[in-house]
């Protein structure tokens, strides 16, 4: 098998497919789709969101300094999919797909009732990069729906959630859990 050099770009994929909330108040909440986003640090815990200065939530996000991660399920695919080709200037995206905004319980943002898991965040800094701007922002919350709580491990159950990821322009199902982190150096245990 041989290789083929092709043209620059940001072939990291999958991306987990996000929609992120924002707005202080009712009358400017919106809700974005982004897939540029990551972990940059896990004590403290901290995360980013890679957003073209053009888009209409960029500004909210950049004068209230707060947002929300929202992760997204098979269920949600749609309303990720419209809360991403369709602009906040023109439209209610809460009203328009029938998603549910609850407020923050540390932000001023609401996190989508919806979303399994609901990750509230305070801006720390953005970093201009080219055609988008990285908001480096501290993890300062985080809901979980309780359905999805093992109740013998306290583990949050992302298999049985129904996450959805972003590929190359395409959203996808996560699959079967194939192994844990460890799991290739783990030791068998001795039978008795």
């Amino acid at each position: 098998m041989g290789k083929v050099s092709w043209k620059p770009g940001t072939m990291i994929y999958p991306l987990p497919a996000l929609m992120v909330s924002c707005g202080s108040d009712e009358s400017d909440y919106n809700i974005l789709t982004v897939a540029w986003t990551g972990t940059v640090c896990t004590n403290p815990p901290v995360c980013y969101i890679s957003l073209r200065p053009e888009r209409h939530s960029y500004e909210i996000i950049k004068r209230t300094g707060e947002f929300v991660l929202n992760l997204t399920t098979r269920a949600l695919a749609r309303a990720t999919d419209w809360c991403g080709v369709r602009s906040g200037r023109d439209f209610n995206k809460f009203c328009e797909m029938h998603l549910t905004p609850i407020k923050g319980e540390v932000v001023s943002a609401p996190v989508i009732a919806q979303s399994p898991l609901n990750i509230e965040c305070k801006v720390r800094q953005i970093v201009p990069l080219g055609s988008h701007d990285m908001f480096i922002a501290d993890v300062v919350n985080v809901q979980a729906d309780d359905s999805l709580i093992d109740l013998k491990t306290g583990h949050f159950d992302l298999e049985k959630a129904q996450l959805i990821a972003y590929s190359h322009g395409q959203y996808y199902e996560l699959g079967r859990r194939i192994g844990k982190f460890g799991w290739s150096v783990e030791r068998k245990k001795k039978r008795k």
